[in-house]
């Protein structure tokens, strides 16, 4: 109903000059019965013209059916339960409600009684909210957790609805030490050469030491702000179809081709990463560890237990902004959903990346309990309605 109450006040001005509505016949005759507690014509009557001032539309006598059956469950439950709501409680919710519409609770049932609707109506439409509420709190509030990864993916999916998205392909050059300035000249020699997604696929079979040659140098489209300041002020210069000047990394030079762009709502927040880096030799024995390592391990600190005898140093957990990641680091970590994993290859060594978490940068920090009320809330209103449905299946509805 919170969606409906921006109309609200349009609606009480409309329907107090209306004046009650006609009288039907059998007013007060049962219209349908649940567990042998009817529901009356009246009240069906009524919650449709209640239904009616918050602005719902459709068909507003089936809703109104549709939301006292339910209400009467609810109400029958706490009856069982023996929970009852105090007094306070329930003016303090009904002063609630018609604070939205900015008026108060007097006010509102004034106002709703020169429609026709009587006070009952406001207060059973609220109190069977209330009490509900209270019960499925108590029955599954303690059972029912929001774990630190939940709250990691829910700031996250802030971020990704208020962005950019780039899709992109990539072609990696490997370089030996010593010859980047030849390296640097064979990539902008190619990039004049290629005219077409053809000839960009092709490149890339051929030269790019990325594992995305596989895909044609393809990668998933990636948010701006989950990429390093370089490469984001390099794709946000091109139009789609267009390829980038060759950009150097380590040991590497790379040309990316955008291929297209997503456009959601524009933040203006930054993003900051959290990652681990673990480095070992790239040996036939190192690379076994690391890929080991990397098959198990499910968040950043799954390496402490599966490899505790690292040297201090070795395995390191860094924060930064993406504006301040080194840009090699940066492309690997803008691929990356949270737990994942990329291995760097560094001529005598290899390198394990791991994203343990993606956030916003705001003014103020992130607020984790507030993070934490929402999923919870979420997950109880699916518990609830799981309660809900169970009650209906078990009641007998019929009509007298």
């Amino acid at each position: 109903m919170i969606r409906l109450l921006p109309l609200l006040t349009a609606s009480l001005l409309a329907l107090s000059a209306a004046g009650p509505a006609p009288a039907q016949q059998n007013l007060f005759a049962p219209r349908i019965v649940i567990n042998d507690r009817a529901i009356t014509n009246f009240e069906i009557a009524q919650r449709a013209e209640f239904l009616k001032l918050l602005g719902a539309g459709g068909d507003l006598e089936k809703l109104a059916l549709e939301g006292l059956i339910e209400d009467r469950l609810r109400q029958q439950e706490a009856k069982r339960l023996g929970a009852k709501l105090e007094e306070k409680d329930l003016k303090a919710a009904m002063d609630e409600f018609a604070g939205r519409a900015n008026v108060t609770a007097e006010e509102f049932v004034a106002r709703i009684g020169a429609a026709g609707i009587a006070p009952e109506t406001y207060r059973d439409f609220v109190s069977a909210g209330v009490i509900w509420r209270e019960i499925v709190r108590a029955k599954f509030g303690a059972s029912t957790k929001v774990t630190e990864n939940e709250i990691d993916r829910e700031i996250e999916a802030e971020i990704n609805r208020t962005q950019l998205s780039y899709s992109i392909s990539e072609l990696v050059i490997g370089v030996p030490p010593g010859r980047e300035a030849e390296a640097l000249a064979f990539a902008e020699e190619l990039r004049a050469s290629i005219r077409s997604d053809a000839d960009f696929a092709a490149a890339v079979a051929q030269y790019s030491a990325s594992p995305t040659r596989e895909e044609q140098g393809r990668l998933p489209p990636i948010p701006a702000a989950n990429m390093p300041q370089q490469l984001r002020a390099t794709i946000e210069g091109l139009q789609p179809g267009q390829i980038s000047p060759p950009l150097p990394l380590n040991g590497a030079v790379a040309l990316f081709r955008l291929r297209g762009i997503a456009e959601t709502r524009v933040s203006t927040a930054g993003v900051e990463v959290e990652y681990g880096r673990l480095r070992l030799p790239a040996t036939p024995e190192g690379e076994a560890e690391l890929a080991r390592i990397r098959t198990a391990a499910e968040s950043c600190k799954d390496i402490y237990g599966l490899a505790p005898d690292l040297p201090e140093g070795q395995y390191v957990i860094e924060t930064a902004s993406m504006a301040t990641v080194p840009t090699a680091i940066g492309i690997e970590l803008a691929r990356l959903d949270l737990g994942e994993t990329a291995i760097r290859r560094l001529g005598t060594s290899n390198e394990l990346l791991v994203l343990c978490a993606r956030r916003p940068i705001k003014e103020e920090p992130v607020d984790r309990n507030a993070v934490r009320a929402t999923i919870l809330n979420r997950k109880l209103e699916a518990q609830s309605a799981l309660y809900l449905a169970t009650l209906r299946a078990d009641a007998i509805i019929r009509e007298p």
